[in-house]
């Protein structure tokens, strides 16, 4: 696994962040040591899909990247279930491509490219997962890209969704952050990296409240939602349709 040292030397202009080449060789060590209990919200996640998926239908990972949450679900599903991996960035896809042949993956699988901003085809799914996925997707096209995905999910399927969550206090706001830089900080991450990337997601990661969240999915298509994950300011929702 490549280690994650993208921010580490000084920039003298930070673009906005982005998951090309070098975003996906790095990709994977990132999210370890990046987000909170990484691992056990993988095995978590494919123990719910495992109790949804349904034989002969599609479980979809919107903003699959590299392609490890599927290698975490496989051997938690039927083997006659297809999954479906859709992301925006071509090297995300290749570099999922090259894992799934190491692994000898045996489930059968399609993976395409598409920039979820511009909708979403869903079709026949029993699962459907976003995994610190939807808060890059640009706000104005969120309620449509959430309804497209309940239209195409069957009935007692599932979406399960994992994010970054404001909280509406300002004090406690700040708190958590600060708290998740002190975790980016024990994963050896230094205070540069961690201004740079900030600066980087800026304008590209908006996050919304857990509320604002929970109401999105709730007036789109799903009828029961709940917190299964918390950690600070991270969240994970399963809704069900």
């Amino acid at each position: 696994m490549a280690h994650d040292e993208l921010f580490r030397n000084k920039k003298e202009m930070i673009n906005d962040f982005d998951f090309g080449k070098d975003t996906a060789q790095v990709f994977d060590d990132m999210l370890n040591r990046s987000v909170p209990f990484y691992g056990e919200i993988q095995r978590m996640m494919a123990e719910m899909a495992g109790y949804f998926a349904v034989e002969q239908t599609n479980i979809y990972d919107l903003g699959c990247s590299t392609g490890e949450t599927f290698l975490t679900l496989e051997p938690k599903v039927a083997p006659n279930v297809t999954f479906v991996g859709i992301d925006s960035s071509i090297e995300m896809l290749e570099k999922a491509r090259k894992k799934f042949d190491e692994a000898k993956i045996s489930h059968p699988y399609n993976l395409i490219h598409s920039d979820l901003n511009q909708g979403v085809n869903i079709d026949n799914a029993s699962v459907v997962i976003m995994n610190l996925t939807l808060q890059f997707i640009r706000p104005l096209f969120r309620e449509k890209l959430v309804r497209s995905i309940a239209q195409g999910i069957n009935e007692g399927g599932c979406l399960i969704v994992v994010e970054k969550v404001l909280s509406p206090d300002s004090l406690i706001n700040r708190l958590f952050i600060k708290l998740y830089y002190d975790l980016k900080k024990r994963s050896g991450y230094n205070d540069l990296e961690i201004k740079q990337k900030r600066e980087a997601l800026e304008n590209v990661l908006i996050p919304y409240h857990y509320d604002e969240n929970r109401l999105l999915l709730q007036t789109n298509g799903f009828k029961a939602c709940e917190c299964f994950f918390r950690w600070y300011n991270f969240c994970g929702i399963i809704a069900v349709k």
